[in-house]
């Protein structure tokens, strides 16, 4: 079924924003009181605050708290639609956006487009890693983690194979940036603390933690510093450390790792983690079929100094999805992407040329990451200079907080988060622990289910080929 979605009042301008993170999201609101028809197309239902995804992985926080729905933070905005379903397709020259929900298909025409589809977990061309190794971009991910992790735990207390309830006890994080060392230091922290004296069989504070990466260092965009005084923290907590060790294999069981003198050796484990790496949205390679524009090596787009694809003024690429010398992938880069392009549809409503637009200009408002309970590490800028201010500990966590509260959308989030960490961090208790089968098992029974339908899909065409030919003949 194919249906045409066009705006309320078709004499006014109409923006589609395709994606509803923080690029999406902020671009929508800052069009607000603009003279225009905005259509916000997603494939989720919910706007994700991803920097948090791990305590959801952990069990600190809910999910509803780091992703409110759309719809709801959007209701007052009355010149915004949300439509639910993945762009498969972007038409520059008919100026239309093709999305899909089930079997349903739908037409978008706009004026100006915001491209802001986000980025997925890359495993660097090796795919089948995703079955043994989740990543962290997605609510679906941070739930089936929350399973895997807590889900070793109970295997392991059902155990008297001392071998097995070792690899069930072992728990492997690939990639130390923030995410990694985050992951990391909260499975530490609730084997150490929250899980402490709840079995009788097994001793969680015994769980073995690695955090393995193959570059040289603990978070290595902060500086050497930042990055030795985070290793020797997590080291401190029982994380071992293990640097310049690339991944070659992954399965149920375990990985192969190969070290730096090329031997490859095998580590047992059941549950591991992936946070090495990310990929920008297919949309980009559509982009580059139909206008030539450069990607990188992670599929993002270059754009120009205005964020548009080259001879499409129309056409901007916001937050993971946009390659600017100097932007990182962080929501910084992507809030302040999508307002500048917010603004640059504004100002062109107003008789600006797409000539006339300032270059977008990226504040670098500074880097943090936490390691565990009371120690963060940051790194701020310091104006006017090419110096920044470094710090870690306790102010830098406190740092942490304070600034992830303010970005959280809506008053109760913030205050329910508040007090979820309130309670995580003065005590040992966890408020969000409850896992299901379901939240394991349902992304690889869903890709299962997918194949097979995509094969007795095949089959019938076939059948269908080999009968028309039987009637030509």
């Amino acid at each position: 079924m194919t249906t045409s979605d066009t705006p309320t009042s078709p004499a006014r301008h109409h923006v589609v924003i395709i994606g509803s993170g923080f690029g999406g999201l902020f671009a929508a609101q800052r069009l607000k009181r603009a003279d225009v028809d905005i259509t916000l197309i997603a494939r989720t239902t919910h706007h994700l605050f991803q920097p948090m995804l791990y305590q959801v992985a952990t069990g600190i926080v809910s999910e509803g708290e780091i992703a409110p729905a759309t719809r709801i933070i959007l209701r007052d905005q009355k010149n915004t639609r949300v439509l639910l379903g993945d762009v498969f397709e972007i038409d520059v020259n008919a100026q239309t956006v093709t999305s899909r929900l089930l079997t349903r298909v739908t037409v978008t025409p706009y004026d100006s487009l915001i491209i802001a589809a986000g980025a997925d977990q890359s495993y660097f061309g090796n795919d089948h890693f995703a079955e043994y190794a989740p990543g962290m971009k997605t609510i679906d991910h941070a739930l089936e983690l929350r399973g895997r992790i807590l889900g070793a735990f109970e295997q392991a207390e059902l155990s008297d194979d001392p071998a097995e309830r070792e690899k069930l006890l072992t728990f492997v994080v690939i990639g130390a940036g923030p995410t990694g060392v985050e992951m990391a230091g909260q499975i530490a922290e609730m084997a150490d603390r929250t899980l402490k004296g709840s079995f009788r069989h097994i001793d969680p504070t015994k769980a073995r933690v690695i955090l393995l990466d193959a570059a040289s260092a603990v978070l290595a965009p902060f500086g050497p510093k930042l990055s030795a005084k985070a290793q020797k923290r997590l080291e401190k907590m029982g994380v071992e450390i293990q640097l310049d060790a690339m991944v070659t294999n992954l399965d149920y069981d375990g990985l192969e790792v190969k070290d730096p003198d090329g031997t490859v050796r095998r580590i047992e484990a059941q549950c591991k983690v992936w946070s090495a790496g990310v990929q920008a949205s297919a949309l980009g390679s559509i982009l580059t079929e139909q206008t030539g524009v450069e990607l990188d090596r992670a599929g993002r787009v270059k754009v120009g100094p205005d964020l548009t694809v080259p001879d499409n003024p129309n056409v901007f690429v916001v937050g993971d999805m946009m390659a600017v010398d100097g932007v990182p992938g962080v929501a910084q880069g992507a809030i302040q992407g999508g307002r500048y392009a917010a603004d640059a549809i504004k100002a062109g409503l107003k008789g600006q040329t797409p000539d006339q637009r300032k270059p977008f200009s990226y504040f670098d408002k500074g880097s943090m990451a936490t390691i565990s309970r009371y120690a963060a590490v940051m790194q701020v800028p310091l104006p006017f200079t090419k110096k920044k201010f470094e710090t870690e500990g306790y102010f830098a966590w406190l740092g942490w907080l304070a600034l992830h509260l303010v970005y959280l959308v809506g008053f109760r989030n913030r205050l329910n988060t508040f007090i979820n960490w309130f309670f995580a961090f003065t005590t040992r208790g966890r408020t969000q622990l409850a896992v299901t089968e379901q939240q394991v098992y349902a992304r690889t029974a869903m890709g299962a289910l997918s194949a097979l339908e995509r094969r007795e899909a095949e089959e019938i065409q076939e059948k269908l080929a080999r009968a028309q030919r039987k009637q030509g003949a």
